[in-house]
């Protein structure tokens, strides 16, 4: 239809092939469109979900470029023409057409790494394929080493008229399940134990302390009346100041008084309605039906508060510096630290890092009130709150605003009163945790002095031990790095030296095997660039010559062989490599004339260096 007919024009071009009504093409042009608008909608490829879906559909579309041709990456170029095309209808592709291509092009560039090597072993494996049923191990195995979805093994499969053996795909999967689920430990999960039918009214918003009722208790799972002095266990409030855990921001902590009783509340989550608090009778028991005197650990809950408040700055911050593609993947919030995930196809550059800092800081400063509302779902999202992806939302919310509308989301956690209160933001690093998903760590008030202190120390530390001081540290640390290259190359002099004397003693004492001067020798100390160094100038001296030497260097076994290039046509360095490298607990190989390995079992060292001679005479 009309529709296509620019999609398939572009993606021809994109590919560099003739547009011929390919079946291929048509794929590829299909695809560019649900790729297109997945991630116009925020979906970023990964290993689970509508991410996974999403990659799927990018590899299997660079499969089928690939058959056509294409070199490089290809299936980005032909956003422009979807924008084009469908720009108008869906806004949303032409303002974040830039970040389109980019995920589809970083995407592209990180499946042509696995792409050519796991077509490699597939095409090995069809080769030796007696029948028609390709086997689930080995389907499996391209799956998981090599990021093959079943599918794009089952389309190269169907062009060679094949079948795959789905049934022991799923069987190697279940294994797989299986050994994950036994290398995992978990303790007792109340959260599915607890079955209360009373939702607990929650006192927090307003105060850190209060008066409740116990209405359950439970240990190890199991209904009780009565918790006696020492035990571990649950208690369930008809109301509660205490915060369950939700939300990323991490349960409260504190205590409950009941007369002479007292129960350490360690930790606070949510099931259903009900507000969990996990802890130990630390003094007298503690019975159903009694009244108690809850209290939070108001030093805990209030830097916890302030994080909280911190990641929705951060959240704000990163829309505005890396664009609004940025989505909360998920947090952590606790006293001591906040811990963000959001969507983002690459690492965050250093100036990046520092505009974040600067505009999250600047609205610190500014100190306006933190502003919670509660209102219907609908008026919520009119007024531009933000909400998770994944989260269910009842029909009224609670909605808290930051700086004006510079943060509105929706969020029922424990905040800050005003922006102020947070004092200072230090982000302490910047990672990846999965594909197309970024992780922030960073600390505010007094653990941000406190980071920044200890860095000063570290700071004043460093400089003291080169003899210099914090404003002329870089100077010093230039000059010693200089001195150490200085250094070095003074060393490499030094070992090619010993190496040439070394080189004029070896040489003596190679062996002729069938013609060939065989020489294997044992240098211990030695890295493999200065082993290589020694073999090249042997090569020199003897002529028509096989050279294996190794040592120990570092606690490692260290081999390097060498032959002249007039033999490589029988003799392979590479070869001979192999075999030793094996005879160690190690692997090697390299060229036909050089090769370079290593091993762990010193003990065979000697072993392995007499390989040499049988190597040269087993050669047809």
């Amino acid at each position: 239809i009309d529709l296509f007919q620019s999609l398939l024009e572009a993606s021809a071009s994109a590919i560099g092939c003739a547009n011929q009504g390919q079946a291929s093409l048509k794929v590829v042009a299909d695809h560019i469109r649900s790729c297109g608008f997945l991630i116009a909608d925020g979906v970023l490829p990964s290993n689970e979900g509508r991410g996974y879906v999403l990659r799927r559909i990018i590899r299997r579309a660079c499969r089928h470029g690939n058959k056509l041709g294409a070199q490089g990456s290809f299936f980005y170029q032909i956003v422009a023409a979807l924008v084009a095309e469908m720009g108008d209808a869906f806004p949303e592709l032409k303002s974040q057409q830039a970040h389109i291509e980019r995920v589809l092009k970083a995407e592209e560039e990180q499946f042509a790494k696995t792409l050519e090597q796991g077509l490699k072993i597939l095409e090995q494996d069809l080769a030796e394929l007696q029948g028609s049923v390709v086997p689930g191990d080995v389907v499996f195995k391209l799956y998981d080493t090599y990021g093959f979805p079943m599918d794009l093994t089952g389309d190269i499969a169907r062009e060679r008229e094949l079948t795959l053996d789905e049934a022991g795909f799923e069987r190697e999967m279940n294994a797989q399940r299986e050994r994950a689920r036994s290398a995992s430990s978990f303790g007792m999960d109340y959260n599915s134990l607890i079955k209360v039918d009373v939702p607990t009214v929650f006192l927090g918003y307003d105060a850190n302390h209060g008066n409740g009722k116990v209405i359950a208790l439970y240990k190890d799972g199991v209904a009780v009346d009565v918790l006696k002095e020492g035990e571990e266990g649950v208690v369930i409030l008809d109301q509660t100041p205490f915060y369950g855990e939700s939300g990323g921001q991490v349960g409260d902590r504190g205590y409950l008084l009941a007369g002479g009783s007292r129960f350490d509340v360690r930790d606070t989550t949510k099931t259903s309605g009900a507000f969990v608090h996990h802890g130990v009778a630390v003094l007298s028991d503690l019975a159903v039906g009694v009244e108690v005197s809850a209290v939070v650990d108001e030093t805990l809950q209030r830097a916890t508060g302030l994080n909280h408040s911190a990641t929705h700055l951060l959240h704000a911050a990163l829309r505005q510096v890396l664009g609004d593609h940025v989505q909360q993947k998920g947090s952590l919030v606790d006293s001591q630290r906040l811990r963000f995930d959001f969507s983002h196809f690459e690492a965050i550059k250093p100036e990046q890092i520092k505009a974040l800092e600067d505009i999250v800081n600047a609205e610190i400063r500014k100190n306006t009130p933190v502003q919670t509302e509660v209102m219907p779902i609908d008026e919520a999202r009119k007024k531009g709150a933000m909400a998770l992806f994944g989260e269910k939302y009842g029909d009224t919310v609670r909605v808290l605003t930051m700086g004006g509308d510079f943060s509105v989301e929706l969020c029922g956690g424990i905040h800050a009163k005003r922006t102020g209160d947070i004092g200072l933001l230090k982000i302490t690093s910047e990672g990846g945790v999965a594909s197309g998903v970024r992780r922030i760590e960073a600390v505010t008030g007094a653990t941000a002095l406190n980071y920044l202190n200890q860095a000063e120390e570290q700071l004043k530390e460093a400089a003291q031990l080169v003899k210099g001081s914090r404003d002329n540290l870089i100077d010093k640390l230039s000059a010693v790095i200089e001195r150490n290259r200085a250094l070095e190359k003074q060393l490499e002099q030094l070992q090619a030296k010993a190496a040439s004397a070394a080189g004029d003693d070896l040489s003596a004492s190679a062996v002729e095997v069938k013609g060939v001067k065989v020489l294997a020798a044992r240098i211990d100390g030695q890295d493999g660039k200065a082993l290589l160094a020694l073999v090249d100038q042997l090569k020199n001296k003897l002529g028509q010559a096989v050279i294996l030497l190794g040592g120990v260097h570092d606690d490692k076994v260290v081999l390097v062989s060498g032959v002249t290039k007039d033999l490589t046509a029988r003799l392979k360095a590479g070869d001979l490599m192999k075999q030793a490298a094996t005879a160690v607990g190690g692997k090697g190989g390299g060229r036909p004339d050089m090769a370079q390995g290593g091993g762990v079992d010193a003990s065979a060292l000697d072993a392995a260096l007499a390989l040499a001679v049988p190597f040269v005479e087993n050669a047809n």
